[in-house]
């Protein structure tokens, strides 16, 4: 696989209820700037987003925000981060973080960490990118989805094949090794077809 120059992390704007969630994307950020990997996130302040961002800038990495205007209160844009980038809407926002980007980290969130994450892995599986896409399980946040998955599988809707589409992995130092493990990108990194 060619150099991952920058990692997107899909998370939520919440910290949620168990603090090991927050303590893993504290790891992760740290891990990442200590691989020379820069962060793309979401741009908020708050929640796991605002921890893994922090994380990455303790120890001097590279952080780049994207924002839509309308969440910039709601989420507390990060003023404290080496570049915010406001955009016009949520399809934008999901865009140039794909563009910014060269793998997917997914650590635990909600609705909107799902939207994300799914796009990513549709976009995969339809063949507009080959960029590696991880969920970090931590604490087996994301072992309903797994399941999911097999169910999906089993109903004929998902081929067998698909589980290739992404990697799992338990704990936060897999991540780096996992993403420079996944093959070289097999298309071109463009969603002009869609």
């Amino acid at each position: 696989m060619t150099a991952i120059a920058s990692v997107c992390v899909y998370c939520g704007s919440s910290r949620g209820a168990n603090p090991r969630h927050a303590e893993a994307a504290r790891e992760l950020g740290a891990q990442l700037a200590g691989h020379g990997m820069r962060l793309v996130y979401g741009g908020g302040r708050i929640g796991l987003m605002g921890v893994v961002a922090d994380a990455v800038l303790a120890v001097g990495g590279q952080v780049i925000g994207v924002i839509p205007e309308h969440l910039q209160v709601q989420e507390r844009g990060h003023r404290g981060v080496t570049e915010l980038r406001v955009v016009a809407s949520m399809h934008e926002r999901k865009n140039l973080m794909f563009e910014l980007s060269d793998a997917f980290v997914i650590l635990p969130g909600g609705f909107g960490t799902l939207d994300e994450a799914f796009e990513m892995l549709t976009w995969r599986q339809l063949r507009l990118h080959d960029k590696p896409i991880l969920f970090l399980n931590t604490d087996g946040y994301w072992t309903p989805f797994d399941k999911l998955v097999e169910h999906f599988i089993a109903e004929g809707f998902v081929r067998k094949n698909n589980r290739r589409l992404f990697a799992m992995v338990d704990a936060v130092e897999d991540v780096v090794p996992t993403l420079l493990r996944q093959p070289a990108p097999a298309v071109a990194d463009s969603v002009e077809r869609l």
